[in-house]
């Protein structure tokens, strides 16, 4: 048994996200699909993340185990002929050792959120970042975000269906910057909460349209009612995982 590395590039925009299901495509089942088409066998696939529907991958990382004894190279172009014009691609392949996992080898997960800030629609970034119309105070937001970072428990932050154990993580960064009209938030942490993210972009947002929210009373809270709103799924990117390596 062989166990392959992926590095995976998707457009979320019409899947529902990775998590294979009945209800419609999802990254894992579109390369679950392709795989079987290549070697007759339908592996388990394990990503570094369950983006939702609507979210897009710049670099997600996902593994699985194959008895075909095929090079890398051979699997990802044969993956990716399957793939044929699925909003997925495999860019990156190698194999790796037996006790390698996407999901709980990673030490450190990357997204970043993108909005559009300015009066006209979007044509060439509709569903590939939100549009919020109405200028934003970006030094607000990033005054705000500096309280996010570090060890909290992030209740008020968490979508009522996670189903994490606990509440407590560590958001190590959040960074803003902004360029022309786009407006990029930046976030990297060990693990994070159902819907965590979208949940702090959706708060700062609204801080930075003139919301008078306090971070730190939110926390205390521990009450999702008392965060902002959902940011829509179309601005969030997974970017990458990171994995401890070994000399």
């Amino acid at each position: 048994m062989t166990r392959y590395k992926v590095i995976l590039e998707y457009d979320g925009t019409n899947l529902i996200g990775w998590q294979e299901n009945r209800q419609g495509p999802s990254v894992q089942s579109l390369l679950k699909d392709a795989i079987e088409k290549f070697c007759g066998v339908r592996p388990d696939v394990v990503g570094a993340g369950r983006t939702d529907a609507g979210v897009h991958a710049v670099a997600m990382v996902a593994h699985f185990d194959l008895n075909s004894g095929a090079d890398a190279n051979t699997v990802m172009r044969a993956v990716n002929f399957y793939l044929n014009d699925a909003p997925v691609s495999v860019v990156d392949c190698e194999i790796v050792p037996d006790d390698f996992n996407a999901r709980f080898s990673c030490v450190m997960r990357h997204y970043k959120y993108i909005v559009l800030n300015r009066s006209a629609p979007p044509v060439l970034d509709k569903n590939r970042a939100w549009w919020v119309p109405r200028k934003l105070n970006v030094k607000k937001m990033r005054d705000a975000a500096r309280a996010l970072v570090g060890k909290h428990d992030f209740t008020s932050f968490r979508a009522s269906q996670c189903q994490a154990k606990s509440p407590i993580k560590t958001l190590d960064s959040c960074r803003i910057e902004k360029k022309d009209d786009l407006i990029v938030f930046d976030f990297s942490a060990r693990s994070f909460l159902h819907h965590q993210v979208r949940n702090m972009v959706g708060t700062l947002v609204e801080i930075g349209l003139g919301t008078p929210y306090d971070i730190n009373e939110i926390f205390a809270a521990r009450n999702r009612s008392a965060a902002g709103a959902t940011a829509p799924a179309c601005g969030l990117y997974f970017i990458q995982a990171d994995y401890a390596t070994t000399d």
